[in-house]
């Protein structure tokens, strides 16, 4: 779990220091196409929610970062851990970057870089781990919780009469 979270947050600081260095200059609005690469610097959480109170979401994310660290120590389902961990590490690539990005100290703005034309918005590869990370745990959770235990396959129900 650990690998995974190290190498979704150091693939998320790499591309966005990739992208700063060669896209510096873009805004909101000048990518053309479906998809583009263009810079946007959030101070808020998803979609810019509470952007006038960085230090509120950069300790929320905290919070949320030491809750998804508890889940994942506590499964025992290996697809659960796993996409628990790329959560974690989406998490972590942008809580870096509210403490290094100007002007730090957890008030920094998150850079995101993939760009959605027309009514859709920015994110970055942590936030594709983060979203990707919680559809996963979910769905396997479900399926999970609906399998019969191993334990218990072929054994009668207790009072079933048998």
């Amino acid at each position: 779990m650990l690998a995974v979270g190290a190498v979704v947050a150091g693939a998320d600081q790499l591309s966005k220091s990739l992208v700063l260095a060669t896209h510096a200059g873009t805004r909101p609005g000048s990518g053309g196409g479906w998809i583009s690469i263009v810079l946007a610097r959030n101070h808020g959480a998803s979609t810019g929610i509470g952007a006038d109170h960085p230090l509120i979401v950069t300790g929320i994310e905290i919070v949320a970062i030491g809750f998804v660290t508890a889940l994942a120590l506590g499964t025992r389902n290996r697809v659960v851990a796993i996409s628990l961990a790329l959560v974690l590490g989406g998490a972590l690539g942008n809580l870096l970057d509210r403490f290094v990005r100007a002007p730090g100290l957890g008030r920094g703005a998150v850079v995101d870089w993939i760009h959605f034309g027309g009514r859709g918005g920015s994110l970055d590869v942590a936030d594709v781990a983060i979203q990707l990370g919680a559809i996963v745990a979910l769905a396997a959770t479900f399926v999970g919780s609906r399998r019969p235990h191993p334990a218990r396959a072929g054994r009668p129900a207790p009072n079933s009469g048998s």
